[in-house]
């Protein structure tokens, strides 16, 4: 099978073929912000992939308009999954389509509840919280599963939206006590009525703070346009991007983080989808490799399990591309020992010059030279990590000489002032 090539800097070219190189694909950025992440690493890479799948997440919808054609033209099935005008999209994300087990319904609980964005570094937080909030939001999720002919996440969104708590004097009544009551009469022992037993049996004050802890969360992740976006379009079908050749542009926001979240845990699901697709085959890899392109990858909120997942990558035929301004910014978003793992399974490490000095003396020890050489580096300049070869330093691909590079801007140029000519027709 044709493979991809990894263009990384001046005289920094790569394949991706495991096999050949021993090394995974998975590759950490680390620079400030406007030290062309994204024209020197994103973009080469765009230009170089044939073969693979891509997930690219993007806050500059230019690039989503400039190159969804070229992977038209390459024979790509092109999605354009919009966070940011979801009534754009070309499909949906619905998490409660992706649910089939009473592992993905707790996965899922999970998954929202940890992606409340004021967390942050939820280490030293106490756990009781997040089970009681997954517990609760577990209860929601089964029972729009139990009692909707065609479920929708719109479904449990409603039960979060009407349910009021009060203090019955011998423990918490609920609006929603008669919905449960009900499945209770027909199956006493389901999961759905299990896990609203574990929140009926808390103290009023305990069961108000889990339930204004989950409401604020779920307020903040979906929107009432993500909410239309999920009844009324298609959802991305996990199994097609990894079984055809397929692009998916994720448009997110630099200026509203709260969309992250929702990015996220969209993010927690497909890793948590493809794992699964790729163990029912017999080779138990992926027939085609996805590669995932995360812009601002420690911002916004955590990917659930994310630190366990990258380890396995490789042997699934997956890889990341994260794109970070600082490894102290990505320790404040996982904490330090998870982004150690998260570091040491990237066998490439790209560091493009900043001012965060944890970062600046990590790098001045792995390339074994002072630390005024890393903190003054000229701008352009970038030090290339790859596993098992000495560091390389050298500077940022100057993509404006890429031929295929030229060709693409031009066209993308000329539309953009067709269509600002017909509007101003």
């Amino acid at each position: 099978m044709k493979t991809d090539k990894m263009i990384l800097g001046e005289n920094a070219v790569y394949s991706t073929n495991c096999n050949e190189t021993g090394l995974n694909n998975n590759v950490l950025v680390c620079a400030s912000s406007g030290a062309g992440k994204s024209v020197s690493i994103l973009e080469p890479r765009l230009l170089e992939t044939f073969n693979s799948s891509l997930v690219v997440t993007v806050t500059k919808r230019r690039l989503v308009d400039k190159y969804k054609g070229v992977f038209k033209g390459r024979g790509y099935n092109v999605l354009d999954l919009n966070f940011v005008k979801p009534e754009d999209s070309t499909v949906s994300f619905d998490p409660l389509a992706y649910v089939s087990s009473y592992s993905d319904i707790t996965f899922l609980a999970e998954s929202i509840v940890m992606s409340n964005p004021r967390k942050g570094n939820n280490n030293i937080a106490d756990p009781y919280w997040d089970e009681a909030g997954s517990s609760l939001m577990s209860a929601l999720i089964s029972y729009a599963l139990m009692t909707e002919d065609k479920p929708t996440f719109t479904d449990v969104l409603e039960l979060v939206d009407n349910l009021n708590i009060k203090d019955s004097g011998s423990g918490i009544t609920t609006s929603l006590d008669a919905k449960f009551e009900r499945l209770a009469r027909k199956d006493p022992n389901c999961f759905a009525v299990t896990c609203w037993n574990s929140f009926k049996v808390l103290p009023i004050k305990t069961a108000k703070c889990v339930y204004g802890t989950l409401n604020t969360t779920i307020d903040t992740i979906f929107s009432p346009e993500l909410r239309k976006m999920i009844d009324n379009k298609k959802n991305v079908d996990f199994e097609q991007l990894a079984s055809q050749k397929t692009i998916i542009f994720v448009s997110t926001s630099a200026v509203n983080p709260s969309l992250n979240c929702f990015v996220n845990m969209f993010y927690a699901q497909m890793f948590k989808q493809l794992f699964e697709y790729a163990e029912s085959l017999p080779s138990g890899k992926l027939p085609i490799p996805v590669a995932v392109l995360c812009d601002d990858f420690a911002t916004g909120s955590k990917i659930l399990n994310f630190p366990e997942y990258i380890s396995i990558f490789r042997e699934k035929q997956i890889s990341v591309v994260l794109l970070c301004q600082s490894e102290t910014q990505l320790e404040h978003m996982y904490g330090h020992e998870q982004s150690v793992t998260i570091i040491n399974n990237c066998d490439t490490y790209i560091y493009m010059g900043g001012m965060d000095l944890k970062t600046g003396r990590n790098i001045s020890e792995r390339l074994n030279a002072p630390l005024e050489d890393v903190l003054y580096m000229p701008i352009g300049r970038e030090i290339i990590f790859r596993r098992g070869s000495k560091p390389l330093v050298t500077t940022r691909i100057d993509i404006s000489k890429h031929k295929a590079y030229q060709k693409i801007t031009e066209e993308y140029e000329k539309r953009v002032r067709e269509a600002e000519s017909e509007e101003r027709r």
